[in-house]
Order: C-alpha cells, then structure tokens, then sequence
C-alpha cells in the first residue's frame, strides 16, 4: 500500500515538473518572439520628403539614406533625419554705418543644406547647424556691410546694400555647405537722434526750394514786365512811325486841303465854342457848320 501511495506521489511530482518546465518554456518563446518582433521594427525606417537620413553605426557615421522606406541593422545603427528643404531665419541685428550711425535692423534668409553634404554637416556640426553657423554668420555679415556705407548712402542705396551682403553671406556660409537663396532686410531704421535730424534737413531743404520758386516767380514776373514794356515801346514806336509816314504820304500827294484839314478838326470838335478868342481868324467858323 505504501509503496503505490510512493509511486502516485513521484508521478504526480514529475507531472508538476514536466508543467513547470512547459510553463517556463512558454515564456521563453514569447519572450522571444516579442523581441524577434520588436527587432524586426527596429529594423525598418522611413525618410520623408525634403529630407536625408544620417546612418550612424554604434554612434560613428556609416551612410547617407534618401527618402523612402529603408533597413538598417537594429540597436546597432541609428538614423537622424536632416531637412534639406527651403529654411527661414529671421534675426534683429544692429549695426553701425561708416560715418559711426546706429543701425537697427530686421535680417530674413532663405537657404537650405546641399544633401551631398548632409554627413559631413552633421559630423562638423550637426543638427542645429541653424542656431551654431548661419544666426551668426548674418550678424557678422550685416555688421560687415554697413560700415561700407555712411548712413544717408544706406538709404539711398539700400538694394546695393542688400546685394553686397547677400553675395558675402553667400559666401560665408557655403563654406558650411549651407546654400543661401535669399537675403532680404526686413525693418531698417536709424537712432531716434538721426531721424530727428534727417527730418530737420527735409524741412530746410523744402524751404530752400520753396524760396527758389518764389525767386524764380520773381525773376519770371520781371522778365515779363520788361518784355510787355518793350513791346508796347515798340508798339508805339511803330504806330508813331506809321502816323508820320502817312502824314508824308498826304502831303507829298497833296490831300492834305484846308478842306480836309477843316473836316478833320470838325470830326474831332465836342461841339462847345470857345469862350475866349483872340482877334485871329478860327479855324473852325459856324458858317462852316451850315450845310448849302
């Protein structure tokens, strides 16, 4: 009897272990395919439009990858992403002109990074190349530019200006791998002392030319007056020369009667008879008033 009862105990001992040991074996695989699945994750990666994967095996460089769906070798190999895309940064740089004027200023870029370079950037540099290269690359070039110019030659030349900068942050930054597209200046604006005082000379040169006209108006009014004066001198020298040469042409011709000299004087009588008169004999007598 005991020894069945032995015999029933090992059995049930050995099914407890043969459970045990299917339990254990269990886990194990799940453990397992769990992180065969996880790898397999892991080993997939995706790079989207307008930007480059870096590769980096245990932390060292290995490729440069394009967009699209790719594999790489789980925990071993990393991959960052690299925007290559049309960037903007915008930053307020001051500045000072050549003739010592404070320049304040509102800078805008446009640039993006040339991908056949994204590796080497991100070795040299790496992600936020933005705030370690091209910030301060147009503070030092703008700061550069202006004192080129003096104050009142950068307004008045502002788009050379802008060109001179943009060609220069061009330059500066391909160094870098860094392509610019554009340079533009935002806000440009001088102390509230220069303005003041570029505002006077506006004032004073609108006096000078308002006074110019007034001078000119002058000088036009003169030279008109002098012009009508000579003209009716002339006018009246003509019209004198005019009367004496008829007055000629009469008495050569004879026309010039006591007849019609009475008909004149009759035509140019008021009508009133003197009220003195010397012994002499008139010129005009009432006998010639009286029609025959």
């Amino acid at each position: 009897m005991l020894k069945k009862l032995s015999n029933i105990l090992i059995k049930e001992e050995k099914m407890e272990d043969d459970s045990g040991k299917t339990l254990v074996k269990w886990i194990v695989g799940v453990v397992v395919g769990l992180l065969v699945i996880v790898l397999l994750l892991l080993s997939f990666y995706t790079v989207p439009a307008g930007n480059v994967g870096v590769i980096t095996r245990w932390g060292a460089i290995n490729r440069v990858v394009y967009p699209g769906l790719g594999m790489k070798i789980p925990i071993a190999e990393g991959l960052v992403k690299m925007s290559i895309r049309t960037q903007k940064d915008q930053v307020d740089a001051a500045a000072a002109s050549k003739d010592i004027q404070a320049v304040t200023s509102t800078i805008a870029i446009n640039y993006h990074l040339d991908p056949a370079y994204a590796a080497q950037v991100f070795q040299s540099i790496g992600v936020n190349y933005q705030d370690i290269v091209v910030s301060p690359a147009i503070l030092d070039t703008w700061k550069a530019t202006t004192t080129q110019f003096e104050a009142p030659q950068l307004l008045i030349q502002r788009e050379k200006v802008r060109e001179m900068a943009q060609e220069s942050l061009a330059n500066k930054l391909l160094v870098y791998h860094i392509i610019v597209e554009n340079f533009n200046v935002v806000n440009f604006d001088f102390s509230p002392e220069y303005n003041a005082s570029i505002e006077r000379k506006q004032v004073a040169s609108q006096d000078v030319e308002t006074a110019k006209q007034t001078q000119l108006k002058v000088k036009v009014d003169a030279d008109t007056t002098k012009i009508k004066a000579q003209v009716d001198a002339e006018t009246a020298k003509i019209q004198a020369q005019g009367q004496a040469d008829a007055q000629k042409a009469l008495k050569d011709s004879g026309a010039l009667t006591p007849e019609y000299l009475k008909w004149l004087a009759l035509q140019k009588w008021d009508g009133i008879l003197p009220k003195v008169t010397s012994g002499a004999t008139p010129f005009i007598n009432t006998s010639d008033l009286v029609t025959p």
